[in-house]
């Protein structure tokens, strides 16, 4: 398809005001008053290739808009540190396209640049202040790109948010779209259902796992996301941190972690620690970090352990929101004193920790400080993190490097979930359903699979789709259907065993006659269809028991 670039001419430049993707569910949430149906937009100035393709050295603006007012950045500091700094153009002169520095482009071009004191705030004296039209000195004003005006003073926010929820309601399904403006006109390019990463997307969480285990579990804030091969946790005692009796101990902590950071395996490994990583005010609060110091981990966990009533605040990660939403690691809050949450304590502390191995120079901060080699610790098992936003569940359990997740009737035999192994289940299930089906007893004429199942799309919470020919008497009809819906409730059981997701039933079955299919109805229509038709089941066949699959 070849779609018409959306922008203007701004001096020998072709490019529109701002483009970027916004995302029906926000998986990446920086403050506990949003919620995932706020959904997420990413901005930039200029094309949309810098908003949808994540670049090292810049960064977008990020917007819930369910929650505008709730920024990932709030200091002037951190504004301008993460506002974007580049912006790409097509060069007209030259016909190409180009990366331009954002400060060198608007004191060329800013004039003529449409809309652009939406675009930029003035940064004087430390504070940031919104610009009137034509009142910009180009030449001298120290200018960030924050789109402040456009989410204050314009309708884009309430624009993008009508269109995530009515675009998600007829599609049925969350979305994912790109959008531009040229300055005066907000225009939508592209909407699909949204989709995750194979690492960012939600984790089944089985219900049968060993307690034994179980190294923790969360309920609260949780995002998606899957961290298969952790083999190392760095674990700052939130009891031991706050007793430390100098701020140069405290510091310490911090520079111990850093150390740890470049020398433990890239994205093998987890942090965990009290209350607010990188705190900058009251560094009881948490350990004093920057972004280079965690940079490598896997997933930066934020520990609130309760202290008589009191329940510290966490920070969410916005000390450093941005880098670890560019780099794709992960966050997770854990509060373990809640009821039916599990925290596994002394695996953590009494493991053997090789901190004085890694960072002899810190070895005085053992007792604060513990580094655990899970393979060495877990009997060869490594650490996995499975996060379900769905659910609001995660857990951090011991499996066997390479292997699925334990469970308690099969703890060590099962084989790495592959992908696609949900709807292959429910199609063994289907064929199982259509083989076990007595076309005398109930009347039926044929079977057929339709739906996520039948084209290999389904997730693991999808259902068994089903057209039954029924070619009967009234009492066979309630039969059939009595019969099915156990099926559907044994299935739905099984699935939950199966990943956590609860269903009120697994199987959708649409029972047609003669007469529909005669008609064309909706679902009768798709037998013998060109495209996407009904697959035929064998009915009435004996198969094979299905392997159990958990």
């Amino acid at each position: 398809m070849i779609q018409e670039v959306v922008g203007t001419r701004v001096g020998r430049y072709f490019l529109p005001a701002f483009a970027g993707v916004a995302f029906s569910h926000n998986e990446f949430r920086w403050s506990p008053r949003i919620r995932r149906e706020d959904g997420l937009a990413r901005l930039v100035p200029g094309l949309g290739t810098r908003a949808v393709d994540r670049v090292g050295d810049d960064f977008p603006i990020l917007c819930a808009p369910g929650q505008p007012g709730l920024r990932v950045n709030t200091t002037p500091e951190e504004v301008v540190r993460y506002s974007p700094r580049y912006l790409d153009a097509l060069n007209l002169a030259t016909g190409r396209f180009e990366t331009l520095d954002v400060e060198t482009f608007l004191r060329e071009c800013g004039p003529e640049m449409p809309g652009v004191e939406q675009l930029v705030s003035v940064l004087r004296d430390g504070h940031l202040q919104q610009p009137l039209l034509g009142q910009i000195d180009f030449q001298r004003d120290d200018l960030v790109v924050t789109f402040e005006g456009l989410l204050t003073r314009t309708p884009f926010v309430r624009q993008i948010r009508g269109l995530l929820t009515l675009l998600q309601e007829k599609l049925g399904t969350p979305v994912d779209l790109e959008f531009a403006s040229d300055g005066r006109e907000l225009y939508l390019l592209q909407c699909r259902a949204q989709s995750s990463a194979r690492h960012a997307a939600p984790a089944p969480i089985p219900r049968d796992l060993p307690r034994e285990r179980v190294i923790f579990t969360a309920t609260r804030h949780v995002s998606n996301g899957y961290i298969p091969q952790v083999t190392h946790i760095v674990y700052v005692d939130p009891e031991k941190y706050s007793r430390l009796d100098s701020l140069a101990r405290l510091l310490a902590v911090g520079r111990a972690v850093g150390k740890l950071n470049k020398v433990l395996p890239k994205r093998q490994f987890i942090l965990m620690g009290p209350g607010r990583w990188g705190s900058r005010g009251d560094i009881k609060l948490g350990v004093r970090v920057t972004y280079s110091d965690i940079n490598n981990t896997a997933l930066l966990v934020e520990i609130a352990r309760r202290t008589g009533d009191y329940t510290p605040d966490l920070s969410f990660g916005t000390h450093f929101f941005q880098d670890l939403v560019e780099a794709g690691i992960r966050y997770l809050p854990l509060y373990p004193d809640e009821p039916g949450v599990v925290f596994n304590e002394p695996f953590l502390t009494r493991s053997g920790n090789i901190l004085p191995d890694l960072a002899p120079e810190f070895r005085d901060l053992s007792d604060t400080v513990y580094v655990i080699d899970v393979p060495r610790a877990g009997d060869g098992q490594v650490l996995r993190v499975l996060m379900n936003a769905d659910l609001e569940e995660a857990v951090g359990v011991l499996g066997p490097p390479g292997a699925a997740l334990p469970t308690a009737d099969e703890p060590t035999t099962q084989q790495e979930p592959q992908r696609g192994q949900d709807w292959r289940w429910r199609h063994r299930m289907a064929e199982r359903i259509a083989a076990e089906l007595d076309p005398q007893r109930f009347g039926v004429v044929a079977a057929y699979l339709i739906g996520s199942v039948k084209n290999a799309t389904a997730g693991p919470a999808s259902d068994i789709d089903l057209l039954i020919h029924f070619r009967g008497t009234p009492a066979q009809r309630a039969a059939l259907e009595l019969w099915l819906e156990g099926w559907s409730l044994c299935l739905s059981e099984m699935n939950y065993l199966r990943t956590g997701y609860k269903t009120s039933g697994l199987l959708d079955a649409h029972i047609i006659t003669d007469d529909d299919i005669a008609r064309g109805t909706s679902f009768a229509v798709k037998i013998d269809a060109v495209t996407d038709a009904a697959r035929p089941l064998p009915i009435g066949q004996a198969v094979a028991p299905a392997p159990p699959t958990v």
